[in-house]
């Protein structure tokens, strides 16, 4: 986890500054926030005594390669270990045992697919003393993203693509890789554990979603998977995606019953397999809340769950700040993911960019400050994990003659606060559990 390099960009480093200045006090929150989901400390004590056999490591997301360096730092060296995960781009770590390959996100590429491919082979020859472990974090659906047969990956990635900019949750989104995709929806348990009496699986995994379940992380490859295909076609009508002949024959089919869907709960593939979530975002909210008592600033989660528009969810929080403008001072924290339904032509950003300048538009007469970073380090498709606002942000925007308004119409938060130097930078955390963001009111 690299956080070191966590700063404004064109601004002082944190260090630099007294502890209880607004925005370095923000900074400093979300690096709490962030440690409270590191794979070195949170993952070691969930790791099962090795099997009689051999353990088989398989996994994928932006946590996959830090949680596969812990799983080598704390394995006793005379048990045999071997495996593969993947993760983001520049995501990788050095390993000896596990093999980290480094794929595309949030669109799938051939590597990603390639190491999926890897993977079912490798599940499909433990033995009935080997055990499956898979280390499963966000992003792990498009990283481990192999299509079915009859569908091709430019026909996955022009569905993702769509339904990313048709403004669709992480669970619609989800509920179509499932049932487009080799591994998901419960089909890496499914090939390791069917027909293999004596072995088992553990999924440790690290939620990035809301509700923190198991068969929405990742899409849930170790998971029974409730949803079906005819699900999948709701959503993608649900979106007015067009489908590709490959993806509409598949969905088709599996409805009709000629293609088998994904395994569902009860099946005999999950009686000796384990989905264990080891962090998310309560657990790193609450580190945030700490944070700011132990420097006498009261602290309300507001929640780890907000979800929905991120221009609508900003206006909801402003709302809130207004009224609790006067029981001063007091910092508002909140997870979760929103999203952002994009216009054809649209600039660049993230949804917690898009959720601050929305926020700072509402809050131009209230004087607050505020942080809205990704956990992973990653806000959209950027370099940042997102950016800050304190109450000059409009004025010093006014005077480098940027309009706030007309940037957000154009989705363009990301030029907005790259333009005043506001941008958070932290490079690839290898962790995620989501969106962090903190309201601070009362301090001068």
């Amino acid at each position: 986890m690299n956080l070191r390099t966590l700063q404004r960009k064109g601004h002082s480093a944190p260090t630099e500054r007294p502890p209880a200045y607004p925005l370095e006090l923000l900074l400093e929150s979300f690096r709490a926030a962030v440690a409270a989901a590191d794979p070195a400390i949170i993952l070691p004590p969930h790791l099962p005594a090795p099997p009689r056999g051999r353990t088989l490591v398989v996994g994928g997301g932006k946590a996959a390669a830090s949680m596969a360096a812990a799983v080598e730092a704390h394995w006793p060296d005379a048990a045999p270990l071997s495996g593969l995960v993947v993760t983001r781009y520049q995501h990788g770590l050095p390993t000896r045992h596990i093999e980290v390959v480094e794929a595309s996100h949030p669109l799938p590429d051939g590597r990603g697919e390639e190491a999926a491919l890897r993977m079912l082979e490798m599940a499909g020859q433990l033995g009935p003393d080997d055990l499956l472990l898979a280390l499963i974090s966000g992003g792990g659906s498009s990283l481990l993203a192999a299509p079915v047969e009859g569908v091709s990956l430019k026909e996955l990635r022009q569905v993702t693509k769509a339904l990313l900019g048709a403004g669709a949750t992480i669970h619609d989104i989800n509920t179509v890789r499932k049932h487009l995709t080799r591994l998901s929806g419960g089909r890496l348990a499914q090939a390791a554990l069917s027909g293999r009496p004596g072995a088992r699986g553990l999924a440790l995994i690290i939620s990035d979603v809301v509700g923190d379940d198991p068969t929405h992380i990742a899409s849930g490859p170790c998971a029974p998977d409730p949803t079906t295909c005819a699900d999948a076609l709701e959503r993608l009508q649900h979106f007015r995606i067009a489908l590709p002949a490959g993806v509409k024959d598949h969905l088709e089919a599996c409805t009709a019953g000629r293609v088998d869907d994904s395994p569902k709960p009860g099946g005999a593939c999950f009686a000796h397999m384990e989905n264990r979530v080891i962090a998310s975002a309560y657990g790193s909210l609450q580190a945030a809340a700490r944070h700011f008592e132990q420097r006498g600033i009261p602290a309300i989660m507001l929640s780890d769950s907000v979800s929905g528009d991120a221009q609508v969810a900003a206006r909801e929080q402003a709302a809130l700040v207004r009224a609790l403008a006067k029981q001063q001072p007091l910092a508002l924290i909140s997870g979760g993911e929103t999203t952002v339904t994009l216009r054809p032509q649209h600039g660049r950003g993230g949804r917690n960019t898009e959720f601050l300048l929305t926020l700072a538009l509402e809050l131009a007469d209230t004087p607050a400050w505020a942080i809205a970073c990704d956990t992973d380090g990653i806000d959209g498709s950027e370099d940042n994990a997102g950016a800050v606002i304190s109450p000059d942000t409009l004025a010093r925007a006014q005077v480098k003659g940027l309009d706030a308004a007309a940037y957000l119409a154009d989705h363009d938060s990301h030029g907005f606060f790259a333009a005043l130097g506001d941008l958070v930078v932290s490079g690839p955390t290898r962790t995620n559990v989501n969106d962090y963001r903190a309201l601070l009111v009362g301090l001068d």
